[in-house]
């Protein structure tokens, strides 16, 4: 098997994108979604005074949150505060939920302190319960923004850009890529750029890179539309000492999809590397519908929107997984 080969049967099978596709059931009960007044998009997206308020929520994973309270507590702030990020906003407050052993809350609300005073978001309240059962660690976060990041404005002509922290360290027992040591402080200026390049309109549509890795979270941002994209994976920033395919397959602290008109792709790289961040084109918006990669001389087409989908949202009609 080659190594594209590898990634292609890794995308297929990949437990953080299958997932996805249990949000099939959202249309059935909720209604059908537009993609920015949700759910559907990393945040929902509600007009206010002329600029959006940001909803959302993150529960962290089970085996996460029994092996290390401490970092699911962390976990669940960063990973909202980049779901506003990847929006174009900024954060105004989080609050918790933590269900569990009164050992294990306190070590996660202690992570979601840290995790607070690391990113200068105040934690505003919350639930807490203690019970003798397994723990659960969840967040919600409100942001504002004032011009949107949404992925329902993809569209073919745009180029996809990665933005990463490469400052880190990839953890042995679940897919993570920490740069909450590394970086410490810095993390909060580094979020500050995504409403920075969505205000300055060099950036139209942005996906946090989560659970589903870097190519799982590029089909979830282009179903909004239906668009394809062609990706060359050899352009994708890589850390020192890390496989591509475990790299592809991660969750980083910090790590962006972007989509960027071609004339002021430029200028969108350069506010991500004036920080110090990685920052660079990998690919193009086209249409067809299909999301193919490129590794060297070989090319593979992952998924096909025409007779797959990944969440289903903003379908009513019983969607086809990937």
């Amino acid at each position: 098997m080659t190594a594209l080969e590898s990634i292609a049967a890794r995308f297929a099978s990949h437990h953080g994108l299958a997932a996805k596709a249990a949000l099939r059931m959202i249309p059935g009960i909720l209604g059908p979604t537009d993609w920015v007044s949700g759910p559907g998009d990393d945040t929902a997206a509600i007009a206010s005074d002329g600029g959006f308020l940001l909803a959302a929520g993150e529960g962290m994973f089970p085996p996460f949150v029994a092996a290390d309270p401490y970092g699911a507590g962390v976990a669940s702030v960063v990973a909202n505060v980049n779901d506003v990020a990847a929006m174009g906003g900024r954060v105004v407050a989080l609050a918790n939920t933590v269900i569990g052993p009164e050992a294990a809350l306190r070590e996660a609300l202690r992570g979601m302190r840290f995790a607070c005073d690391l990113y200068g978001v105040p934690m505003v309240g919350g639930h807490l319960s203690v019970w003798d059962g397994p723990a659960s660690v969840s967040a919600f976060v409100m942001g504002k923004a004032s011009r949107l990041l949404s992925s329902s404005n993809a569209a073919p002509g745009q180029v996809i850009l990665a933005a990463f922290c490469l400052e880190g360290h990839l953890r042995a027992d679940f897919p993570y890529f920490s740069s909450v040591a590394s970086r410490g402080p810095r993390l909060a200026g580094d979020v500050g750029v995504l409403p920075a390049v969505a205000e300055a309109g060099c950036c139209v549509a942005a996906k946090d890179v989560s659970m589903a890795g870097l190519l799982g979270s590029l089909a979830m941002l282009l179903e909004a539309t239906g668009a394809g994209a062609v990706v060359d994976l050899t352009c994708v920033p890589l850390p020192r000492g890390v496989d591509l395919e475990r790299w592809l397959f991660a969750f980083p602290t910090f790590g962006f999809l972007l989509c960027s008109p071609r004339a002021r792709a430029g200028e969108c790289r350069e506010a991500f590397r004036a920080r110090g961040l990685a920052c660079e084109v990998i690919g193009a918006i086209e249409p067809g519908g299909c999301l193919t990669v490129r590794l060297g001389t070989e090319t593979a087409t992952l998924l096909d929107f025409a007779t797959a989908t990944v969440t289903g949202l903003g379908d009513s009609s019983e969607p086809r997984p990937a």
